[in-house]
């Protein structure tokens, strides 16, 4: 399967809200991805995947706030689950992190989510919290998952 990550534009954002709407309880409307265009500390990126790359398949948002990043979203459709999207995906997060000299990239995932979790700890991210009941549908914890980047990169 060929896989391109682009830049989001205006293109994108109805599939992506697609996606939202497909993968989770309390998706972003297309307004709020469409606001994320016109904000200069956001960073999202797209997969498309097929021969002419034309299908979204999934997107990472990301926000630069002073020193360190803040990963809003990341979802990929569950028919292209498996295929190594979210990794590239948070590979060009944590590549444009590191581009704009940040010293951190943050998140939070539920702990119920063991995919996302080792997809995370894979790409050197660790557990240094926990926020009580931070998701709902199903209430649940979030793990406070980081990647400190090592000034010596």
């Amino acid at each position: 399967m060929d896989i391109i990550i682009k830049d989001f534009s205006a293109e994108y954002v109805n599939p992506v809200a697609e996606i939202e709407k497909i993968c989770f309880a309390h998706p972003w409307s297309e307004k709020s991805l469409a606001e994320e265009l016109e904000n200069d500390i956001s960073h999202f990126f797209v997969a498309c995947a097929g021969t002419d790359e034309a299908t979204v398949s999934g997107y990472i948002g990301m926000q630069a706030i002073v020193d360190g990043a803040y990963i809003t979203n990341v979802a990929v459709l569950p028919q292209y689950r498996r295929h190594g999207i979210g990794d590239m995906l948070l590979k060009k997060a944590i590549a444009c992190a590191k581009a704009l000299n940040l010293d951190f990239i943050t998140l939070e995932v539920r702990p119920s989510n063991t995919a996302a979790v080792s997809l995370y700890e894979r790409n050197g991210f660790i557990t240094v919290g926990r926020r009580k009941s931070f998701y709902r549908s199903p209430v649940e914890d979030g793990l406070i998952m980081t990647l400190q980047f090592n000034e010596n990169e």
